[in-house]
């Protein structure tokens, strides 16, 4: 070997099968590291298809198992169904929310309490679904805009910073039960049903705004809280019937 340098070693001598394994480990090596990277989009991407599709499972027993479910008239089925629609949205939305705070959330005691949220949203959801189901109608044609826009909502208050990323929920949690407990006054007196799903749902949401709160949320301001109640009312107007 007198007279080969070490470069000419390593270049001309190495066997063709030692580089090509180099660059297998290389390729691999790459892959892995963008593995986690790919599984939380392939997690987000499976959440968001079956979120807005109305299949999702729940961890609790709907507040309405077992109950009889009392005939309604057709107008009062209609208002029933459209109320609940509404709902559902909400917890479109809610799961978009908390799966994009919690994904740029700082604090791990933030991303543990968005993603328990996110589960009793989720137990909403499948409720409210399986509820329009009883009373023969649809969830929302407009759900993948729901998901994508709130989804968006979410990832700007996370980036606006913890502090106001929790405020962000505070001050969602107080419309949502206000606007939960409205339903409560319209629903038909009839449903009982659908009753004892909004009064859950709303007993929870408060829970989900005091741990916010509790975790050290900024307050908005109010031209934010303008907007909000602006988006809330297009949104629930709209899939009232949509």
């Amino acid at each position: 070997m007198t007279g080969i340098t070490a470069v000419e070693l390593r270049q001309e001598h190495v066997p063709n099968t030692l580089i090509v394994f180099s660059g297998a480990v290389s390729i691999y090596k790459h892959h892995a590291f963008s593995m986690p990277f790919l599984d939380a989009v392939i997690r987000t991407f499976d959440q968001a298809l079956r979120t807005v599709a109305g299949v999702p499972t729940s961890s609790r027993r709907s507040p309405a198992h077992g109950m009889a479910d009392a005939p309604l008239d057709d107008s009062a089925r209609r208002h029933s169904a459209g109320l609940m629609r509404v709902n559902h949205v909400g917890e479109v939305c809610a799961q978009a929310l908390y799966d994009s705070q919690g994904r740029f959330a700082h604090g791990e005691s933030m991303k543990r309490q968005f993603a328990k949220s996110a589960i009793e949203e989720q137990d909403h959801l499948a409720w409210t679904a399986e509820r329009l189901r009883e009373l023969n109608s649809h969830i929302s044609l407009l759900n993948p805009i729901w998901y994508a826009g709130a989804y968006v909502i979410g990832t700007l208050a996370a980036r606006a910073g913890d502090a106001y990323s929790l405020g962000f929920v505070v001050e969602t949690e107080r419309q949502v039960e206000a606007h939960l407990a409205s339903h409560l006054d319209r629903l038909p007196a009839g449903d009982a049903k659908s009753r004892a799903i909004v009064d859950q749902m709303r007993v929870d949401e408060i829970e989900h705004g005091a741990a916010a709160h509790a975790l050290g949320a900024a307050e908005l301001p109010g031209s934010v809280r303008v907007l909000m109640r602006a988006a809330a009312k297009v949104m629930t107007t709209t899939a009232y019937y949509v």
